[in-house]
């Protein structure tokens, strides 16, 4: 599975400006609404509820937000880079400055479960965060977070 699939440029903040884990989620459910015709409060419903069950905060920095939704088509992403770490409640206890939403349908199954894990193995990439936290350029982390180098070609 290609992140291309998952997400489309106009998913990318590159620098979003929450102070808080409630704030961060509402403006990237605000974002999520915007791309899926979906409403904001259906996402963030969907992703606090998730929340809930435990944080999607991975440590390193890193979180995963996602949820299952009925009323959307495919599986989508939207990606945000933070200008402020803010608390997360992360695993490793590290404010979350990386964020990767996934959003999938009801019926997704196996699908949403490898986008998850595709997603976890490349913020696993010490490289790959470094540069992801070292450009402010939407399109220069798309880029990154689409393009897969050969020796990792899967």
């Amino acid at each position: 599975m290609d992140l291309s699939d998952l997400i489309q440029p106009a998913a990318i903040i590159p620098a979003l400006k929450a102070s808080s884990k409630k704030q961060l989620l509402q403006v990237m459910a605000e974002k999520a609404a915007e791309l899926t015709g979906l409403t904001e409060r259906e996402v963030f419903d969907t992703i606090l509820q998730r929340e809930r069950l435990g944080s999607t905060g991975v440590g390193n920095g890193i979180a995963i937000p996602h949820g299952k939704l009925n009323s959307i088509k495919r599986i989508t992403g939207i990606f945000a880079r933070l200008d402020n770490p803010v608390d997360f409640e992360a695993l490793d206890d590290q404010p979350v400055d990386i964020v990767f939403l996934l959003l999938a349908p009801e019926n997704a199954g196996a699908d949403h479960l490898k986008a998850l894990s595709r997603i976890a193995r490349l913020l696993r990439d010490p490289e790959m965060v470094t540069k992801l936290r070292g450009t402010h350029d939407a399109q220069a982390l798309y880029a990154f977070l689409t393009t897969q180098p050969a020796s990792n070609a899967a």
